[in-house]
């Protein structure tokens, strides 16, 4: 996902271990999306659809 980001908008991600399963994608301080909310990992297709968005 990391690399989809970067080609898509020329920025670089960074991975912060979390603890018990977590898995946020966040911007800014404000959360794309939650593994623990969704229940499941997201598509990167989503990610860069909601990024798209922001823009």
């Amino acid at each position: 996902m990391a690399a989809r980001i970067k080609a898509e908008f020329g920025v670089e991600c960074e991975l912060i271990k979390g603890e018990a399963g977590v898995f946020d994608v966040e911007v800014d301080g404000e959360v794309l999306f939650s593994k623990h909310e969704m229940g499941r990992y997201p598509e990167d297709d989503e990610v860069i659809a909601e990024l798209k968005q922001r823009r």
